[in-house]
């Protein structure tokens, strides 16, 4: 059975970006249509059991107030309905998780929750459809515009949804694929973009680790050790290059640099540590911090005695990086998604039962899978944590020059004519890649989001609302974090509104200096942050 729709919007990805969108869209008055292949919105804060990665100054700056509003409504969640020890609640900057990530760790429930309630009005009023479980099938394109999208739902269905304005918000860039976009994949070469830390050559299918997340406590005294993973013996004995040659099941790394020490990983389940002792500042957090606490989403001592037996954390680590191939652009491509999750399954194991204990003994058997966290049968991530999407070929391309510490020194980053956000991180935080390159990126300066960054070359009514915006390998290390995309979706679902509003397109409002100024107006009287303080440095 194939049914038709019409809207003024239509956005493809249900995750961040893709929220934040739809949110901006919305407010605006336009009507939507918002698609996600799995049954939870989020995305990367969600489905794939991401807590956010942010700033040190995300508290007052550098952030939208959209975003800043979400942060709110989280706390307020946890204030409204749990048992907040009396310190907790009255912290401004609630941090039920005490992870040192982020200054708001919290469970992906609480954050569904809370998509829900921000788009749940405009549902109601028939402004915004909601379809779930529906993937992308099809581009319907004429000329240098998208004319429909043709989508599968859970059940064989078919619909096929046109619009004026289409927002590529997937985590891969599906339609850049299906609507033959103009698009990069994998590493680009320092011939292509200039960037003085690119390789000499590019490889399309040189991507960073996927992360198969998931979700654990731990019950001291019982023994909840999976069944024995079939390639358990292969992952356990794994040396990539990427690492130098260490095994990837190991707390011990090889010296980042020439000259440093050996890392060391340390895992204290369940640690007695005072909650405000959690320094968020990653800058001080060591070559190898304490891995309980890095993604820890409930914190126990921040509620009242008793109520939680045990913390819990989020396994998103160094182990479970996994650089085996590529998820998307080859033939194979099933089998590495396959192997992805393995060997988070093997690194659960390994930790249950071989992992070196700083008792001496081995392993922490009553580590235990939280399948209600995850939203998923076994406790693992409905989908692999993706650092690395398909890319637009666009109107600008943001390069490492642009932002980069080591390059620029104490000067700012370049402020874009055509900005629409802005965004910062500790790191340009480029993990190890399936090519062999062993991660690291240096360091950015605060940053801005040019517009041209989520416009295609040639395609007038796309735009990219996720981490498939124009950026390199290199820069997508910090465009790519959660409150980044935020704006990048809020942006584009802005200038969508604005291009059908006035019967234009993205491209033709940032080519038109009147047009952009008017833009970016509206943009910064709906809460946007265009610039940062010119003496804000890294």
């Amino acid at each position: 059975m194939m049914t038709e729709q019409d809207t003024e919007i239509l956005i493809v990805g249900g995750g961040v970006g893709g929220v934040s969108a739809a949110l901006a869209a919305l407010e605006r008055g336009r009507r939507v249509v918002l698609t996600e292949e799995t049954d939870w919105l989020g995305g990367q804060l969600t489905t794939q059991l991401v807590p956010s990665d942010e700033h040190i100054r995300v508290e007052t700056t550098g952030r939208n107030a959209s975003y800043a509003r979400f942060r709110d409504l989280l706390r307020s969640h946890y204030r409204a309905f749990y048992p907040l020890t009396d310190e907790a609640a009255a912290d401004p900057h609630l941090n039920p998780g005490a992870g040192w990530v982020s200054p708001v760790c919290v469970e992906p429930r609480v954050i569904l929750s809370v998509i829900d309630g921000l788009l749940r009005p405009f549902v109601s009023a028939g402004q915004l459809t909601i379809l779930l479980e529906t993937r992308p099938v099809a581009v319907a394109t004429s000329w240098d515009r998208i004319d429909a999208v043709t989508f599968e739902t859970a059940d064989g269905a078919e619909i096929v949804v046109s619009a004026s304005v289409v927002l590529d918000a997937t985590e891969l860039g599906d339609l850049l694929e299906l609507g033959g976009v103009e698009h990069v994949t994998g590493r680009e070469s320092r011939e292509q973009t200039g960037e003085p830390s690119a390789a000499d050559t590019a490889d399309l299918l040189d991507m960073q680790g996927v992360t198969w997340c998931f979700a654990i406590d731990h019950r001291d005294g019982e023994d909840h050790t999976i069944d024995r993973p079939a390639r358990y013996e292969h992952f356990r004995d794994w040396r990539p290059s990427q690492l130098h040659g260490e095994r990837i099941l190991g707390f011990e790394r090889a010296p980042e640099h020439a000259g440093d020490p050996a890392r060391a990983y340390l895992l204290t389940p369940n640690p007695d540590d005072d909650p405000f002792g959690i320094d968020v500042d990653h800058r001080n957090m060591g070559g190898a911090p304490e891995l309980w606490t890095y993604r820890r989403i409930l914190a126990r001592r921040q509620f009242q005695p008793g109520f939680f037996a045990s913390d819990v954390t989020i396994v998103n680590w160094p182990m479970n990086d996994y650089i085996g191939g590529p998820l998307f652009g080859t033939p194979d491509a099933a089998e590495h998604r396959a192997a992805a999750k393995e060997l988070s399954e093997s690194l659960l194991y390994w930790l249950q039962t071989e992992a070196p204990r700083p008792d001496g003994g081995a392993g922490w058997p009553g580590l235990r899978l939280r399948p209600d966290i995850a939203g998923t049968a076994d406790g693992f991530a409905k989908v692999p944590y993706y650092r690395e999407s398909r890319r637009i070929l666009a109107e600008r391309t943001i390069v490492e020059q642009d932002f980069s510490v080591e390059i620029l020194g104490d000067n700012a980053a370049v402020s874009y004519p055509d900005s629409v956000g802005v965004g910062h991180y500790f790191w340009i935080d480029r993990h190890p890649s399936t090519g062999g390159h062993p991660g690291g990126g240096g360091r950015p300066q605060p940053f801005e989001i040019p517009l041209g960054a989520l416009i295609p070359r040639r395609v007038d009514n796309l735009l990219a609302a996720a981490k498939n915006i124009g950026t390199t390998q290199i820069t997508n290390g910090s465009y790519r974090l959660q409150p980044v995309e935020w704006s990048v979706g809020e942006a584009a679902g802005a200038i969508a509104s604005f291009a059908v509003a006035g019967a234009t397109t993205p491209r033709a409002v940032r080519n038109d200096e009147r047009l952009l100024a008017a833009f970016q107006e509206d943009l910064v009287a709906h809460g946007a942050q265009l610039r940062w303080d010119s003496a804000l440095r890294w």
